[in-house]
């Protein structure tokens, strides 16, 4: 999952990118609203987390630009404005969300999670099975044929995702998009060496993980 944090207070935005991080996120972070609007309309992203106050095209009439373009992306506001008449604002403009500073990134999580599971329309899964592999999205526990797989970070939302689209090919510049940010060079063999170490942890002699040579990757039950 890929998400574009639009904050101008560099201590906030790193906080907050950091976080994300750490929970299997990809995250593009960006200081004004002007270069906002330019990410936003020219990259896919699974949920966007905006400050009102920005320089150059403040927060509720960047939102109101990409509502106004056709965007259904997931949208949170931050605001230190905690007055219901700023929060009805905030969701009058087209944000889907409103969180008042200070604020526990806890509840961020779980607010941007909550809204990325009701723009897929469906009812989201705690948990992805494909054959004996496991994994829960609350726990974020790992197992296969009921033992436990100690992942890392990126090494999990790499599985997220590919259990996402089991069955299905996802190519290396996907898998480059939605779990690394924008500054990584897409030549780079980052994505061979992330799922070698992923394959190595789950396959146990019986693989599960598949490369289809010159398109991408694939899991699907061993």
């Amino acid at each position: 999952m890929r998400i574009l944090v639009v904050e101008d207070d560099a201590k906030i935005a790193s906080f907050v990118v950091k976080g994300l991080k750490q929970n299997g996120f990809a995250v593009d972070r960006c200081a004004d609203g002007e270069e906002a609007e330019l990410l936003a309309t020219t990259t896919a992203y699974d949920g966007a987390i905006i400050d009102i106050m920005l320089p150059k095209l403040d927060g509720l009439s960047l939102v109101q630009r990409l509502r106004q373009a056709g965007s259904k992306m997931p949208i949170i506001f931050l605001s230190a404005k905690a007055t219901v008449e700023d929060r009805v604002r905030g969701l009058q403009a087209g944000a889907d969300d409103y969180l008042t500073k200070p604020f526990a990134f806890s509840e961020l999580l779980a607010r941007v999670q909550a809204l990325i599971r009701r723009a897929s329309h469906v009812s989201e899964p705690t948990r992805l099975m494909v054959g004996d592999l496991s994994l829960d999205l609350l726990t974020r526990a790992v197992t296969r044929g009921g033992e436990t797989i100690e992942l890392q970070a990126r090494e999990f939302a790499l599985l997220e995702y590919l259990m996402r689209h089991a069955g299905r090919v996802v190519t290396k510049t996907m898998i480059l998009e939605h779990i690394w940010d924008y500054s990584f060079d897409p030549q780079t063999n980052v994505v061979d060496v992330l799922v070698h170490r992923l394959r190595h942890k789950i396959d146990q002699g019986r693989e599960m993980l598949h490369t289809i040579r010159g398109v991408g990757y694939v899991i699907k039950p061993a």
